[in-house]
């Protein structure tokens, strides 16, 4: 078994998020990071490739009045986090070869396997969306499920967004279950099982090390609060 770190962050707003996840990938303190999203206050992430004026009317027009917003790293659509249980998960990924398809058919087939031995019936989708563009500026990552995304009755309750870092892989995903925050510890549980036995890890609890909470408070101001970032398209 090889030692995966849990690691815990003081609460962060969502510019804050996405800079951990970015200043974990330059520090790597372990080869498997999983870190659960400590929120601070809610916030809206929208996807590498989408345009930001898109993106605001969008915003606008769902009428959510959250002012916090950013660009993540890594691809999809715009995740609202109000109530979810938001989580990434850095692995070792080498070569330069990306399969996003497979990647999440292996983290998504892990995570809807370990819901099932408790009991829990989710359903992944197993066919390609329709029209559906990966870089749609004001794509819903939840109203619009794709490929592998994992559903309940219909809805989905857990989709994720990959980004290459050199030999490793960042993988954010937000599950919006209605109780994913309030019966978090068991949600929280069962992607600790998942992943640790689809990568064979042996979990430890880890505080965020100083130089990495130094470079997100670095990154969250200079970049995920930018303009240049945010209106980079």
């Amino acid at each position: 078994m090889e030692k995966g770190l849990i690691i815990e962050t003081p609460p962060l707003d969502v510019y804050g998020q996405m800079a951990a996840d970015e200043a974990l990938c330059e520090s790597l303190p372990a080869r498997h990071l999983l870190r659960f999203y400590n929120w601070k206050e809610p916030g809206i992430t929208f996807g590498y490739s989408q345009r930001r004026k898109a993106v605001a009317e969008a915003v606008t027009a769902a009428g959510c009045a959250i002012t916090a917003v950013t660009r993540r790293p890594t691809g999809g659509g715009i995740v609202f986090h109000e109530s979810d249980l938001t989580f990434s998960f850095i692995f070792h990924s080498p070569g330069a070869y990306f399969e996003p398809g497979k990647t999440y058919d292996r983290l998504h087939r892990a995570i809807n396997a370990e819901y099932a031995r408790l009991g829990i019936s989710f359903d992944l989708l197993n066919e390609k969306t329709k029209d559906y563009a990966v870089n749609d500026p004001v794509m819903n990552c939840f109203a619009k499920p794709v490929n592998m995304d994992i559903l309940y009755n219909g809805k989905k309750v857990l989709g994720g967004a990959l980004r290459k870092f050199g030999d490793y892989m960042l993988y954010q995903a937000s599950f919006q279950a209605p109780d994913a925050r309030t019966n978090g510890s068991v949600h929280r549980n069962a992607v600790i099982k998942a992943l640790g036995g689809e990568f064979a890890l042996e979990w430890e609890a880890a505080g965020m090390p100083p130089a990495a909470l130094a470079k997100t408070e670095e990154l969250a101001a200079a970049k995920y609060r930018s303009r240049d970032w945010n209106e980079r398209i």
